[in-house]
């Protein structure tokens, strides 16, 4: 029985390095579990333009806290550098709209929801290949009971849109999904 128990333990420990090994190596041409599809040979830098806040309504915070997630995103799951000029990868815009309406009435008539929203407009340039190059907004939207005040739920909604629409552009532009 002894023996029987060391041959499985034995089985078990060289699937388990084979599934690490598998799980390792699987980088294939720059193609990564966290979604970036890039060849490294050819493309090694980004240039990520600050974007400013050109909407209508303007909350402070908010254009820093998208600049530093989105260089943030970049860093974090890929390996490019990032520059100031010359880019092999150059992203910029700027944020067109942040605004809140009412998403839903209460049956006394009055406002239950309230929907508020971020788009952002990218311009995004691949030099070594044109082809992907692209203009495109962005949207992310979250919703809160008009029985909040916008003062205190804003930061964390607008943490939470800023994530969804960084997100949106890093597929777009390096997951090719």
């Amino acid at each position: 029985m002894r023996r029987y128990w060391m041959n499985t333990k034995k089985i078990q420990f060289v699937w388990i390095a084979i599934g690490l090994c598998i799980i390792t190596a699987c980088s294939f041409k720059g193609y990564k579990f966290n979604g970036a599809s890039i060849d490294y040979t050819q493309t090694k830098t980004i240039q990520i333009a600050e974007f400013q806040n050109r909407s209508n309504y303007v909350w402070g915070p908010m254009a820093s806290m998208f600049n530093n997630r989105l260089r943030d995103q970049f860093a974090d799951h890929t390996k490019l550098i990032q520059v100031k000029r010359n880019g092999d990868l150059r992203l910029e815009g700027e944020i067109t709209q942040y605004s809140q309406r009412n998403k839903s009435i209460s049956s006394e008539g009055h406002s239950a929801q309230t929907e508020l929203s971020i788009t952002v407009n990218v311009r995004f340039t691949n030099t070594k290949k044109h082809s992907e190059d692209f203009e495109r907004q962005f949207t992310a939207t979250a919703t809160y009971e008009t029985t909040q005040s916008l003062n205190a739920v804003q930061e964390e909604l607008v943490t939470q849109m800023i994530k969804d629409i960084v997100d949106q552009i890093f597929n777009a532009t390096v997951a090719n999904w």
